[in-house]
């Protein structure tokens, strides 16, 4: 294989992995924290892997932020909540950008939010308002067509803290 044979090899190699979804790469970085009125009053720390382990909830729907209709996936609110034992109050949702939105828990229950970290099959990135987004099922509710429910909907999630 002569010299020039190796680098092209070398250079198709380094155009492949950086092509590669970096979701997939850190599959084991932790991309949630939940912590405050916990059940044990300890924070808990999530993966990409960790939140694929719960059931995949869909939600397709309109919203503020995209054209025409967009198919979400994630792990629904009430679950994350139920396996962290938070089951009144308020929790705060904040954003990567420090942005952050107070939420009833009774949401959970009463509309279904979920945290995605798919948006139309492919796994969010930074970019695309990923890692994790909370939506809300705007569709299946005209209450929910409003600016108070809109507000909830945090972009790039990083953490949820319970009130």
């Amino acid at each position: 294989m002569t010299g020039l044979s190796r680098l092209a090899i070398k250079i198709i190699i380094m155009l492949v992995m950086s092509l590669a979804p970096a979701t997939l790469a850190h599959a084991q970085d932790i991309i949630l924290t939940i912590s405050g009125k916990t059940a044990d009053g300890t924070e808990k720390h999530y993966t990409l892997k960790d939140l694929e382990t719960f059931q995949r909830h869909e939600v397709k729907t309109h919203t503020p932020w995209h054209s025409g209709l967009v198919h979400f996936e994630g792990v629904l609110l009430k679950d994350l909540l139920d396996d962290t034992g938070i089951t009144s109050g308020d929790i705060r949702v904040i954003a990567l950008n420090d942005y952050s939105a107070l939420i009833p828990v009774s949401d959970a229950a009463a509309f279904g939010p979920v945290l995605a970290y798919k948006l139309n099959g492919t796994y969010m990135r930074i970019e695309d308002k990923g890692p994790l987004f909370m939506i809300y099922p705007f569709d299946d509710n005209p209450d929910l067509q409003v600016e108070a429910y809109h507000s909830r909907s945090v972009w790039q999630t990083r953490s949820i803290e319970a009130k």
